[in-house]
Order: structure tokens, then C-alpha cells, then sequence
């Protein structure tokens, strides 16, 4: 089988890992609503993590941190600039709300690009050498799963039902896929490119943790629930953290 054929299934397998919410589709809605919150929790902490873990933790490994973190705000900023353009056109300006908000809009996009970044780098991998493919692709599959559980629990809470949901996140996790083509097509230059995509998706995961999931847990009046909602922040803070050190 040909290095080409290798990538484009490795990146297809990464691209199913959206469809792990379709569990919800057998739970009630009093359970779908108590997963939500729990899963908006887990997802700020995870976004927050990752982007500082992950994702600026390997920019920084071959840019500059005065380029890594100025593509950071430029992130942050484009994020927060789009997400009011999406309000303004996608929202009821008399009532002052949306039936869908405006940052699942934004999680889709930083999401996509985080794909698109992760089929660079499984394309790199495997045009270095086949094992080496295969294991770079067994880790980010792992890193995956807890961050893709978390964006669909955001869809879920912003207004999506489930099965819209599911098939945004996967349209969201297939860019993978063009990422493996573009990696695989021009491999001298995948890592560079990469680099300077991964603090910018960096800036825009940390826009939507810090500015609309973490003040929507603000929201709940319960003191053992908001207590409940910051251990899963940490969890997901924590478990993020974990990943990176050990599939380093």
C-alpha cells in the first residue's frame, strides 16, 4: 500500500472520532441537559489546556515566542471579531438572543483548523517512515477523543440538537482529512505551515474557554453544582495536561 493510501485512512479513522457523541441520541433529555453542562465544564478546561499544552507548547518549539504568542492575540482577536459579525447578522437585535449562539459557530472553525493541523502533521509522520505514522496517529486519536466529547457537548448547550450536532462536528473533524492531502503534497514545508497555525487556533480556543463557556458556568446559582462544574474544569485541565506529557 502506497505512503498516500496509508494517510488518507489514518486521517478518515481520525475524522469518525466525531461521531463518539452519538451516544446521546439514547439518553432522555433530563440526562442530555445534566451531560451538556458537565461536558461545557470538561470542554473549557480541555480548550485551555490544550491550547496552552498543545498547541502553543509545540509552536514554541520552532518559532520564536514573539511570533507564537502575536499569533496568539491575532487568534484571540480575529475570534472575538467574528463572533460579533455572527451576532449581528445571526441574532434577533430587539430580544437580544439567538436560538443558536454565535461561538458554536466559533468552536467549529478553531476546531477545523485544529484537524487540518492534524492531518499535516499524520502526513509528515508517515513520509518519514510507516511505524512512525501509525503512532503519531494512535496519539492524536487519543487527544481527540476527551477535546471532541467536550465540542459536542458545546453544540449541545449552544442551541444544536444532537444529530446536527453530530454532523457539523464531523464535517468540523474531516478537514483532517485535506490536511493529510496538503501534508502528503508538499511534506518539505507541512511542519512550518503547521506551526504557524497551531498558536493562532491557539488564540481562538482560548477566546471561546475564557469568554463563553467559563461565564456561562457563572450562571448556575448552586453552590454544590458550580463546585462540581470546577473540579470537571480541572479535570479537563488536568487530563490535557497528562497527554501532552505523556504521549510527548
Amino acid at each position: 500500500m502506497s505512503t498516500f493510501a496509508y494517510i488518507f485512512i489514518a486521517t478518515m479513522v481520525d475524522g469518525l472520532i466525531a461521531f463518539i457523541g452519538a451516544i446521546t441520541l439514547f439518553l432522555s433529555k433530563k440526562t442530555i441537559d445534566k451531560f451538556v453542562y458537565t461536558l461545557v465544564a470538561f470542554s473549557a478546561g480541555a480548550l485551555f489546556s490544550g491550547a496552552f499544552f498543545h498547541m502553543i507548547s509545540e509552536s514554541l518549539e520552532i518559532l520564536v515566542g514573539s511570533k507564537v504568542f502575536g499569533l496568539v492575540i491575532f487568534g484571540f482577536s480575529l475570534f472575538y471579531l467574528i463572533e460579533r459579525f455572527l451576532h449581528w447578522h445571526h441574532c434577533h437585535p430587539r430580544e437580544g438572543k439567538c436560538e443558536v449562539h454565535t461561538f458554536t459557530y466559533l468552536i467549529l472553525f478553531g476546531d477545523g483548523i485544529h484537524n487540518f493541523i492534524d492531518g499535516l502533521v499524520i502526513a509528515a509522520a508517515f513520509v518519514i517512515n510507516i511505524p512512525l505514522g501509525f503512532v503519531t496517529t494512535l496519539l492524536i486519536i487519543g487527544h481527540e477523543i476527551p477535546q471532541e466529547m467536550g465540542d459536542f457537548g458545546v453544540l449541545l448547550y449552544g442551541g444544536f440538537n444532537a444529530k446536527k450536532a453530530l454532523i457539523f462536528n464531523y464535517l468540523s473533524q474531516i478537514t483532517c482529512v485535506f490536511g493529510g492531502i496538503i501534508g502528503y503534497l508538499f511534506s518539505t514545508a507541512s511542519q512550518m505551515f503547521a506551526s504557524y497555525l497551531l498558536p493562532f487556533a491557539a488564540g481562538g480556543f482560548i477566546y471561546i474557554a475564557a469568554s463563553d463557556l467559563i461565564p456561562s458556568l457563572h450562571t448556575e446559582k448552586d453552590v454544590k453544582k458550580a463546585t462540581i462544574s470546577f473540579i470537571i474544569f480541572t479535570i479537563g485541565v488536568v487530563l490535557m495536561a497528562a497527554l501532552k506529557f505523556l504521549l510527548h
